[in-house]
Parts: structure tokens; sequence; C-alpha cells
């Protein structure tokens, strides 16, 4: 079961970045283009790359507790006991993305709140663009891309 969980967390993660890409690249372009915030659109980009950032968020919690780089390792080193790769599996990873996850979550209820496209646009940009440079700080290149 672990390793299906771990494959299914390692490629959403690419859908997940790549929608966020695309989520900010877009809110950054309607907001310099002033450009009427749509539903068709830029509602549903914003509301699709939420929606899959939570379920990576919780495949990712499952991962957490299954997995033996997870919390198994604190339990079993100790928080003293972990190197730089096995504290950035058991601790960074997991806690800086739900924090990102905190402000994606942040900036889409944030625009619900605005009329004016501009106003959405800066607060999808600012919010899911800080989760994305958080996500890209704390993946585990290491095991990406080896």
């Amino acid at each position: 079961m672990y390793e299906v969980i771990q494959v299914v967390h390692s490629y959403l993660a690419y859908v997940v970045l790549a929608l966020l890409f695309f989520a900010v690249a877009n809110a950054i372009m309607g907001l310099v283009g002033n450009k009427i915030f749509t539903i068709e659109k830029d509602f549903r980009l914003s509301l699709f790359t939420l929606i899959l950032a939570h379920i990576q968020l919780l495949v990712g919690l499952i991962l957490y507790f299954v997995s033996p780089s997870g919390l198994q390792a604190i339990q079993a080193l100790g928080m003293g006991g972990l190197n730089s790769a096995s504290r950035l599996l058991a601790v960074e990873h997991p806690f800086i993305n739900i924090i990102a996850i905190v402000l994606i979550t942040i900036g889409w209820s944030r625009h619900k709140k605005f009329v004016d496209g501009k106003k959405k646009f800066k607060s999808i940009a600012i919010f899911y663009g800080l989760g994305l440079v958080l996500i890209l700080s704390r993946i585990p290149w290491g095991q990406w891309l080896g």
C-alpha cells in the first residue's frame, strides 16, 4: 500500500505544480493586462488548482503516517537523529507544504470577497505564488531527479 500511495503522491505532484504554475501565470497576466475575471477560465483554473492541492495534501498526510521516511523515522531516530535528507522528508517537506496549502486556501477565500477582477487576480497571484515558491523550496529534488 505504501508504494501505491507514494506513486500517486509523486505523479499528482506534477499535475498540482503544473496547475499551480498556470494559475499564478494566468493571475499575473490578468492583473497586468487588466483583464476581466471570467468564470469559464480564471475561476475554474483557480478552483481546480485549489481542489487538487488539497487532494495532494490528503494523499501526502496518508503517506506521512505509513511511510518509513515520515513519522516512523521521527519515532525511530528522534528529531536529533535525523540527517538533512531524513529531516527534509519527515519534517520540512510536510510542514512547509501545509503552510503552502494554507496560503493557497487564503488566496482562494480572499478572491471571493472581491468584485473587481484586478483584486481577484492580485489575491490569487500573491497567495498562490507564495504557495508555489514554498512548495518548490521543499520538494525532495534528489528523489525526483535521481
